[in-house]
This record gives structure tokens, sequence and C-alpha cells, in this order.
């Protein structure tokens, strides 16, 4: 099996470790009444996030954007079934700001201070303010509070919304100019919605393989770390009682299985004490703050790239002579050979002179030489030869028993860097034996920003298929 090939095909292969939840009588929670659609959630995000990018100094370190990422996406995962909404899209940016903060904006944009990083003792107690900003996203609480106006136009709820949810400095810019007659209270989070972000968020973090008692921690961590003024973030969530005792409480109806800890905070927090100081609020005020320019510490430039979701359609394939699989009629073959075929959509590869140099959206089928007949063995070392050409491969669970076209096969998750993108892409690898002993290999890749809907689209190929070896 040609495996520097496959480097160029997949540009890269990684890993989100999810970690699965047992719970026991966790609080339900009931998204609040909203008249708006997620539409209308994603084109304010949109719109306020572009604000925000103009008027806040991003830090623009890939290392420390990379490492906020990979924690927020496996918080992003971790968000319950019934508040996934497909419209959204979550990103993860790092302000180069002093001050402890964090917001997310309707539609999934989220933006962390640099200030809160560095104030957090913890991994965990950073993913409890992520986890707690994600909720408030995930519940639509935004546009939940615009319906209680409904006789003002979206357009100007819109803009309400976003200077109420950015608070301080970006909230004070962006509401600038807007029409409204709605007293400032609206501009707050109600009591009844910090609660619900708090009892989600910590369930978001056991989910996500994170000991949700790191909330109620880092509650008293920034508290202490802001002084007699108090941290602006707190200062801008409105303590609905005590928010220590009731996060606490639901955690003793949560079970974690494994650790979601990536061991990089510590690394994350002495890189950013070696750098220049944050901006001030004031500072940024007085126009005195700038973004850094984009780093390229990592060896390649962060591209954004825009693929269409998978097509609900799906059509047959047969990409060897012994097996049939269904595909989503939006992806096409864009290389393969007798070892390997590889299938994307419109956007998601990338070629030179009519040859592929890689993939950020797609799906291949391949073969690969059994070496000692055990199949995890086997697809152990099948991982360690991709990961010859993929330095930064990443295997962060075990492997889980899935059925192949009738036969017993595993899978696992793994993580990267791609080459493409410079951002974090996750993997998704079944593997199951043929009757002649090779292995088949089935490898799923998309950015981690879009795993969730790529993921399924990856279950969804590997349940279709079907083997006939006569």
């Amino acid at each position: 099996m040609p495996y520097l090939r496959l480097k160029r095909t997949l540009a890269g292969l990684g890993v989100a470790c999810i970690l699965t939840l047992s719970t026991g009588a966790q609080t339900r929670i009931v998204a609040p009444k909203n008249n708006y659609s997620p539409a209308d959630d994603v084109k304010l995000g949109r719109e306020a996030a572009a604000e925000v990018v103009k008027e806040l100094p991003l830090l623009n370190d890939q290392r420390a954007d990379d490492y906020v990422e990979t924690v927020g996406r496996a918080l992003a995962a971790a968000i319950p079934p019934e508040f996934q909404h497909k419209e959204f899209r979550y990103t993860f940016d790092v302000v180069n700001q002093k001050e402890i903060n964090a917001f997310a904006l309707p539609g999934g944009p989220m933006f962390l201070n640099r200030g809160m990083i560095e104030a957090a003792k913890t991994e965990g107690e950073m993913a409890g303010v992520m986890a707690h900003e994600l909720s408030h996203v995930a519940l639509r609480h935004g546009t939940a509070q615009a319906t209680k106006g409904q006789k003002f136009q979206i357009g100007s709820v819109l803009g309400q919304i976003a200077g109420a949810i950015v608070g301080g400095t970006a909230g004070s810019i962006i509401s600038q100019g807007t029409q409204f007659g709605l007293g400032a209270a609206f501009l707050k989070y109600s009591r009844e919605y910090e609660s619900q972000a708090d009892i989600l968020g910590a369930q978001m973090l056991a989910r996500a393989g994170y000991n949700p008692r790191e909330m109620a921690n880092m509650f008293k961590t920034i508290e202490a770390e802001g002084g007699s003024r108090g941290p602006e973030w707190l200062s801008s969530h409105p303590n609905p009682g005590n928010r220590y005792d009731a996060i606490n409480r639901e955690a003793a109806s949560l079970r974690v299985q494994g650790n979601a800890n990536t061991g990089q905070f510590q690394e994350t927090q002495a890189r950013l004490r070696g750098m220049s100081p944050a901006y001030t609020a004031e500072q940024i005020a007085k126009g005195q703050a700038k973004s850094n320019p984009q780093s390229s510490n990592t060896g390649s430039a962060r591209t954004t790239v825009s693929v269409a979701q998978p097509s609900s359609q799906y059509r047959s394939s047969s990409p060897f002579p012994f097996l049939r699989l269904s595909l989503p009629s939006n992806w096409s073959e864009v290389s393969g050979d007798e070892t390997g075929i590889t299938y994307a959509p419109e956007g998601g590869y990338r070629e030179n002179s009519g040859r592929l140099e890689g993939v950020t959206h797609g799906f291949q089928i391949g073969v690969a030489q059994s070496t000692n007949g055990n199949l995890q063995q086997d697809t152990d070392q099948l991982v360690a030869a991709f990961a010859q050409s993929n330095p930064q491969l990443r295997r962060q669970e075990g492997y889980s028993r899935e059925t192949l076209g009738g036969r017993t096969g595993v899978r696992t998750t793994l993580t990267n860097q791609s080459d493409i993108t410079g951002q974090p892409e996750t993997i998704s690898l079944a593997t199951t034996r043929l009757s002649d002993g090779r292995l088949l290999y089935l490898v799923g890749v998309a950015p981690q920003r879009d795993s969730g809907t790529y993921n399924e689209a990856f279950r969804r190929v590997r349940q279709s298929v079907q083997l006939n070896e006569r």
C-alpha cells in the first residue's frame, strides 16, 4: 500500500476525542420559546463576528488558536442532539485582550480573550467557560430574548443582540448607531438563561470528557483574578443564586468516562506569557490595538475551505469488484487505483496540474496487506504507517467494535492538522478483514468544524458496505 500517496490523497490524518457519558438523573433542559429561525441566528452571528474581527485585536497565533479550537470542537460535538442545528458553524478565535472575558455569538462564532486563558488554572476551567458560552448558542438564547420584543424588526433586534452578547468593548462598538427603545436589562441574559447555560454546560463538559466540577472551580478562579472590580465576564453574566452549588449538584448526577484533557494547557499558557503583553480594554477603546499578523509557526497558513454539506441523496458505487456501498450523490471519485479509491465533494480537494494533492473533505476505501492476522494489531500498524508521513497524527481513544459488510470490524478516531487548511481535522477510520487475509480500511476526513455533519455521512457509508468475495 503506497502510504506516501495516501498522505497526498487525504492531506493529513486526525482525531477529536469525544468521550461517551453515562448519566444519572441529570437535569432536563428545554430550549426557550423562539420565534426566529436558526438561519436568523446565523445571520446575526455572521454580521456581529465581522464587526468583532474589525474592532478587536485578534491574537492570530496559530498554535494557540488551534489549541482553543481543539477544545472547542470537542465541546461542540458534545452538544446534545436536540440542541444541534445543522446551520450553525462553530468557530473559535483568541482575542489579544488582557481582560477576563469570553463570548459566543448566535450561530456559532466564539471569541475567547487571552486574559481568560491566562487566568484559568486548568484546561477544564477554560473549557468550562467555553461550554457555558456554547450552551447559550445551542439553546439560542440570543434570539429567544429577541422573541420577547417582537414589535421590533429583525434587523434592529439582531443589531441590539450583537451588542448585548458581545458586551464590554466590542458590545459598545457593535451597538453604536442602532435605533432601539429597549431598556438596558434586555442587553443581558436572564437569570433563567444563565442557569440553563450553567447546567447544559456542565452536561457538555461531562459528555466531552471533562470533570463538570471544573466549571464551578472556574467561577472562583476568575472571580479571584478579577480583583475588587470583578472580571468583565462575570459582571456581564448575572448571578442566578449560588451557581457554584448548582453546578456541583448537577455534576454529582453526571459520570465521565475517560479524560479529554489534551495536555497542552500549560504549554499554551507558557507560550502566551512569552509574548508581548495583551492589550487592555482602554487601549482598544482608544484605537491603540491591532490584530497580530497571521502567524505561520506551524509551517502552513490557516485557510478556510467552503464545501457543500453531504447530500441527503445517496447513490450506489462499487470501488472494487468485491465491494459495493452508498455515497452522498454530490461526492465523486477524485483519485483511484487498485489499492484505494478516494471520493470527495466539489471544493473538498486540491489539484495541481491535474494531479490530486490533498483532500479536506472526503472518503477513501483501500486495502492493505496483513502482517500478523490480528485485526486490532494490523490496524495499529496501519495507523503507524499513516503517521510516518503525517507527523501530527494522534489517536486519543481506543477501538470500538463495528460491523462492516456483516463482518467484525474495529473503528477509531484520529486527529491531525491539514496540510491544505492548516486547521485541525477529524479522521474516522474503520477496518475489517477480507477472506484472503488483507485489511479493508475506510477513512473519512473532514475539518473539525464540519465533523458533526460529515461523521454522520461517514457512518451511513460504513453501514451500507456489502462484501461479495466469491
